[in-house]
């Protein structure tokens, strides 16, 4: 196999039919989502959360199509460190997703919200929705996805990783902007199935082809089974901490006030932690056949590589437009919600017509996350790391804690310990640290100073609770 490929020359005349056919029936699912817009009431609640009428099945495929777009990321992942992938990307994962289940749902039920800021507000007030919303947007810049993006379309066509962003981001605004919450949930239902049955076919051949595990352990090295794979407990770790950010992700909890109620929810993350288990399973069963395969390529790119030889005529371009419908499908979520903290949390006071304003912000925060992936020097890992750690570090702690003390912390007291979180982390990083402290990662140091900020100055009294500035 070869490490490097000229991936259009590819593929056949029946490939480019299927994937045309699988691109213009998601682009039929947006359209439809468009549709029901217009039917509808046409309100900014029915705009940014489909009105409260997500059923299970659309919250289900919605919920796992979202979660993936960073594919070339998780193969880089397992492609250099094994099933540390999966440890890190997965496990941590999946119990974070039960635990959210169990314990979140009914306490965010109440409140009524419309974004994470938002319920921020009507936890603790004013300043803290803002300070929410400024992380939550900087957390929720599709980076990764949109350099996903450029990259498979570099691959497909051999346009460079730049154009293929700019060009990408264009389209999926488009059709985004056109439906609402209606056309991204539709379209992932589209690619929902395509996805799934994509990265199946894949360790399918695989084991058929080349053999089960003896093959993979008899051709990679033996940390690939390790599940730090020999980069330490401490780097292994983070990743569990990141994954804790769930429990505040603003896609789960616009999935959550989407929903037609808590049992829905509840029920829906328990069936797509399920869903998210067996896919893992495949990405990193797939990563590993490229890794053992073709142990010279690109990190990012083995897998696609690896996949395009390996499949027969006509699954080829099912299997492209698997990898496609990954990205858009996360890209597309990950855009509406950045928007939304733009247009509904911080500039709602300014422009009165919320849906105008989150299209043009859905441009706007595309065209800036290409170059944010310009400034990470396309590393996935680096993207993931930076963004992830400064959301979690500095909100998971106090919106937690919201949840355990209800009403004992301030709207002050929220926004100082988000804000000294921050503060310390950066600084932590920009000190030249050496030995056993240049292991420490700024992220741990956050989580401690804003948790020692909100134990020692939270309120024993209680206080009243801030009436959502909701209501659309």
């Amino acid at each position: 196999m070869l490490s490097k490929l000229t991936i259009i020359t590819y593929l056949s005349v029946t490939d480019w039919l299927v994937f045309g056919l699988v691109l213009l029936i998601t682009l039929a699912a947006a359209f439809y989502g468009n549709y029901r817009q217009k039917r509808s009431k046409n309100t900014a609640l029915d705009y940014l959360l489909m009105g409260r009428q997500l059923t299970l099945p659309l919250f289900v495929a919605t919920l796992v199509a979202t979660w993936y777009g960073g594919i070339f990321g998780v193969n880089e992942i397992t492609f250099n460190y094994g099933i540390y992938n999966f440890v890190t990307q997965g496990v941590f994962w999946y119990i974070v997703y039960i635990i959210f289940a169990l314990f979140i749902v009914d306490k965010i039920a109440k409140y009524n919200s419309v974004t994470l800021p938002d319920l921020a507000g009507s936890m603790f007030g004013p300043k803290s929705a803002k300070v929410a919303a400024v992380f939550t947007l900087l957390y929720m810049m599709p980076v990764v996805y949109v350099l996903s993006l450029g990259l498979f379309l570099n691959m497909i066509f051999g346009m460079s990783v730049w154009q293929g962003m700019i060009i990408g981001v264009i389209f999926t605004c488009l059709y985004t902007a056109w439906g609402g919450f209606k056309a991204v949930v539709f379209s992932d239902l589209v690619q929902f199935f395509v996805m799934c049955s994509a990265v199946l076919l894949v360790v399918l051949f695989s084991v058929a082809d080349f053999g089960g595990l003896h093959f993979l352990k008899a051709n990679l090295p033996a940390s690939h089974f390790s599940i730090t794979g020999g980069t330490g407990i401490l780097n292994t770790l983070i990743w569990g901490f990141i994954a804790l950010a769930t429990l505040i992700d603003p896609s789960f909890y616009q999935r959550c006030f989407a929903a037609k109620s808590p049992r829905v929810v509840k029920k829906g993350i328990l069936i797509s932690t399920v869903i998210w288990f067996c896919f893992d399973l495949c990405t990193t069963a797939g990563a590993l056949y490229a890794r053992a395969l073709l142990p010279h390529a690109q990190p990012a790119e083995a897998y696609f590589f690896y996949a395009v030889q390996l499949l027969p005529i006509g699954l080829k371009g099912f299997f492209i437009a698997g990898i496609l419908a990954i990205i858009l499908s996360t890209l597309n979520s990950f855009l509406f919600i950045a928007s939304n903290t733009l247009s509904f949390d911080l500039l709602r006071t300014r422009f009165q017509n919320i849906i105008v304003s989150n299209r043009i912000s859905l441009f706007v925060i595309g065209l800036v996350s290409a170059c944010m992936a310009q400034f990470f020097h396309g590393s996935f890992k680096a993207i993931w790391l930076t963004l992830g750690s400064y959301f979690s570090a500095c909100l998971l702690a106090p919106m937690l804690m919201g949840y355990i003390y209800p009403k004992r912390i301030s709207d002050n007291l929220f926004v100082a310990s988000a804000l000294t979180s921050a503060a310390v982390m950066t600084i932590w990083k920009l000190l030249p640290l050496q030995g056993f402290w240049a292991e420490i990662d700024g992220f741990y140091i956050g989580v401690i100073t804003g948790l020692l900020i909100l134990f020692l100055m939270r309120k024993k009294g209680n206080m009243s609770y801030v009436k959502s500035a909701t209501d659309l």
